[in-house]
């Protein structure tokens, strides 16, 4: 590609704005121009506004320190500078959702990290791998928007990651119950240890609204497109709780399932790990090689050792078990801040770019 696509951040000072950063530095498609956050951030350099509060393991990259950050309110201003956007601002739900389509009205498309359009009917909700076919939805949104080119994409919730594409490359043999305990990550609150001390050596039984979240969204990622709308799956039905536990990435979920056909373990394995999509035929810059890695030793997967599995874009399942009142039970593990946010939605705009509708303005 002879030149790179212009992106924007919105709410680029934030922890899941400088994974967007740290992600995208030498991405060999698209190039972060301009930053913006709010209006407390606007007009200092991107260095300056986040100060000490640069949470990667990696440094700041050199491009971005001397950007000037723009207000994220400025709309018209920032939509003028890029070809596309990727959000990630700290608001309301509703004022989430006005500036994504205000946004989109500039004919700027945007990539969502936010869960304020996740049950928007005409906006798609999509784990590339998954149902990538749901972004051919966005035609009527846009028409609803007036826009030719400017749109609303959403990727799920970060808990989903680390059972529902396993659900999904167990598809025929038709799961109808699933029980799930996830165990997430501080940095899934955007935090760390520092600016959350009370965590250490302890759990918290309770994340607000992660429970209906993880219980419905599969659901969504499992639906279909009807009269321009996603309407979710009806089943299988999930039932799910939610813990915070002492680690700073990676979200593991203890996972039961029920199937209406008799698969054996031998076949399960053989699915998950030759399962693939549009993101491995394509071999998109951030697409995992392979998806879903099956570890045999009991102990496995562990944050210390399997979070960064394919640069943090795979999933890594182990313990998969015959069960005495389930079917199947097994142990699944993703990073909640790249495959689960900020690299879901990467690789979200390049399946969007391969597809056609993410070009230069």
């Amino acid at each position: 590609m002879s030149e790179k696509l212009r992106v924007g951040i919105l709410g680029a000072t934030g922890m899941v704005g400088q994974r967007f950063i740290s992600l995208l530095e030498n991405h060999p498609w698209f190039e972060v121009t301009t930053l913006a956050a709010s209006p407390r951030s606007a007009g200092k350099s991107y260095e300056e506004a986040v100060g000490g509060r640069w949470k990667m393991d990696t440094p700041m990259p050199e491009a971005v320190k001397k950007l000037i950050v723009k207000n994220v309110n400025e709309v018209e201003e920032v939509a003028s500078e890029v070809d596309f956007v990727f959000s990630a601002v700290d608001m309301s739900k509703e004022e989430i959702k006005k500036i994504e389509e205000d946004y989109a009205k500039t004919e700027t498309p945007v990539v969502s990290n936010n869960s304020a359009h996740r049950w928007t009917p005409d906006v798609p909700m999509v784990v590339p791998e998954i149902n990538p076919e749901h972004f051919d939805v966005i035609e009527s949104q846009k028409k609803r928007l007036g826009t030719k080119r400017g749109f609303v994409a959403v990727k799920p919730n970060c808990s989903i990651q680390s059972y529902a594409p396993v659900l999904t490359a167990w598809k025929e043999f038709e799961p109808y119950e699933v029980v799930a305990t996830t165990y997430q990550a501080i940095s899934g609150a955007g935090k760390n240890f520092t600016d959350w001390p009370e965590m250490v050596g302890n759990i918290i039984p309770f994340i607000g609204g992660e429970e209906e979240k993880s219980e419905q969204e599969p659901l969504r990622l499992w639906g279909h497109i009807e009269n321009g709308e996603i309407v979710k799956a009806e089943s299988p039905v999930i039932t799910t709780q939610c813990i915070r536990v002492p680690v700073l990435n990676g979200h593991t979920a203890a996972v039961f399932v029920k199937f209406k056909k008799n698969p054996t373990k031998e076949q399960l394995i053989e699915k998950l790990v030759t399962f693939k999509g549009i993101p491995q035929e394509l071999s998109l810059p951030s697409a995992p090689k392979q998806m879903i890695q099956y570890l045999e030793d009991d102990n496995r997967p562990q944050v210390s050792m399997d979070v960064d599995y394919e640069n943090g874009m795979g999933v890594s399942i182990g313990r998969l078990r015959e069960d005495t009142v389930y079917d199947y039970k097994f142990v699944g593990l993703s990073h909640n801040t790249v495959r689960g946010a900020a690299g879901g939605a990467v690789l979200c705009a390049e399946t969007l770019k391969a597809k056609g509708f993410i070009a230069k303005k």
